[in-house]
């Protein structure tokens, strides 16, 4: 409890210095933030009707002031309007987030059902050509691009199929469980086949140095199974290098795929954070990224405290 504690309380630290870096950085952006808002339309204003719309969206103020006025609102739970979307930041982040948290969710799936019992499999044939096999995918799948295997899935439903997957308008999944799926499929298994060839990876080299360990091969000659060894005594404990790659692989989704999200035309967070950096809404820029911040220290938090719980041997805080 002490651990998770000082973790805690070291949240606002990083999330302060996460705030200064972001606002410091998207003003540094080359740009006018009221001509990048207005587009072609801003060479009509006068000098007048610019300054006024400056002074409406703080934009006047030195950039101390800026960031004090925003990180008051912030404590205040006011992350901002988006000047896009004529909206608060976190109206905006709380409808596109779920469609984020679920691809990401669902790639993750995707990647551990299909990653784990191949690193298995390939770990229990070693330097046999079913492990070679197994290798080579991995290989071929850690290296080739996700909007790859995006636009390659799209080639064959289009040409093989003659038939699209559903794009623009978002299926929620309270709405339509089998709409909303059948959305979100493709781009999750090409978000998680990347995904699924690291692990693939990092649970067969982790599978072979626990294999070799005395309690494996003391449990073998006691009689046990192949299978039970495997995946009662050997697997928990080859774990922890797959859980700390899911952490930072799951904190990167929840952050938004930006390249899938554009090719399948899903309104996520990613694909927000994007818009808004073209269109140099500081605000929405600035709590969007902020919030992903969190995400990646929650879950960070999250996998450490999975680790005691996969090996007891791993105690926080202990003296």
């Amino acid at each position: 409890m002490n651990y998770v504690l000082r973790r805690l309380l070291m949240f606002p630290l990083v999330m302060l210095g996460v705030s200064v870096f972001v606002f410091v950085a998207i003003r540094l952006v080359p740009g006018d933030a009221i001509t990048a808002m207005l587009g072609t339309e801003s060479g009509l204003l006068t000098p007048a009707q610019r300054e006024s719309l400056a002074a409406y969206f703080g934009l006047d103020q030195n950039w101390a002031v800026q960031y004090w006025r925003w990180l008051g609102g912030l404590v205040q739970g006011d992350l901002g309007l988006s000047v896009t979307y004529g909206q608060p930041v976190s109206q905006i982040i709380a409808e596109r987030f779920p469609l984020t948290l679920e691809l990401a969710l669902l790639s993750m799936v995707i990647a551990l059902l299909i990653g784990l019992p191949a690193g298995v499999f390939a770990a229990t044939r070693a330097e046999r050509p079913s492990d070679l096999i197994v290798r080579v995918f991995a290989m071929i799948g850690q290296s080739t691009p996700n909007f790859v295997v995006a636009l390659l899935a799209i080639y064959v439903l289009s040409v093989g199929f003659g038939t699209l997957p559903t794009m623009g308008r978002f299926v929620p999944l309270t709405e339509d469980p089998l709409g909303n799926l059948a959305q979100l499929i493709l781009p999750a298994l090409a978000l998680g086949t990347a995904f699924a060839a690291a692990v693939t990876r990092i649970a067969r080299a982790a599978m072979l140095d626990i294999l070799s360990e005395d309690y494996v091969r003391t449990a073998r000659s006691k009689g046990f199974s192949q299978g039970y060894v495997i995946w009662r005594h050997a697997l928990p404990n080859a774990l922890i290098p797959v859980v700390t790659l899911s952490g930072v692989e799951f904190g990167y989704l929840l952050g938004g795929a930006v390249i899938v999200e554009q090719i399948f035309a899903l309104p996520g967070v990613g694909r927000v954070v994007l818009d808004a950096i073209l269109q140099r809404d500081y605000a929405l820029v600035q709590g969007v990224v902020l919030f992903i911040a969190f995400n990646f220290l929650l879950v960070n938090l999250l996998v450490d405290l999975a680790y005691a719980a996969l090996d007891p041997r791993i105690r926080y805080g202990a003296s």
